[in-house]
């Protein structure tokens, strides 16, 4: 897709990324969750909730023609230095499928939490843990169990 472009998060896209990840779940995600599942994680991720992500990791957004269509953020696993996690990574149900995800796990990838961090963990969703088995991520301690979130832990171990 041409035009795509990716940038660091402002304080004027929190409406827009959560309505991005509300619609995202409710079509994407239903098929993998009950509906007060989904609906707990929307009511979590407002406005003000994704700004005050964007404090302590670095949140970047997906822009199609000024448009946000995307969004994912990296931030220290637990204050670890040696160790960081991807959170929050949603592309819009209409731009799945062509390169969008991808882009942003390119993007958070070159981030310095990535480049600093020897192990890097993502509580990914069902319905995503296979997109990231394809970016190199597998199942932590190579065990696949859904926790009490109801994520899939996931890791991915850099060599340096």
């Amino acid at each position: 897709m041409q035009n795509i472009t990716i940038r660091k998060f402002e304080t004027k896209d929190a409406e827009a990324v959560s309505a991005l990840i509300a619609k995202t779940m409710r079509t994407t995600n239903v098929k993998d969750y009950p509906a007060d599942v989904i609906e707990s994680v929307i009511n979590r991720l407002t406005p003000d909730n994704i700004i005050q992500r964007a404090s302590w990791m670095h949140f970047y957004v997906v822009c199609y023609s000024d448009n946000i269509i995307g969004c994912g953020a990296i931030g220290s696993y637990w204050g670890k230095l040696d160790e960081s996690s991807l959170f929050n990574i949603f592309v819009l149900p209409e731009y799945q499928g062509k390169g969008i995800g991808r882009k942003i796990i390119e993007t958070l990838e070159q981030d310095e939490y990535f480049l600093r961090a020897k192990r890097i963990e993502i509580p990914s969703s069902i319905t995503a843990s296979e997109f990231y088995k394809k970016l190199g991520y597998d199942y932590k301690n190579g065990v696949k169990i859904i926790d009490e979130e109801h994520h899939i832990p996931m890791e991915k171990f850099r060599q340096n």
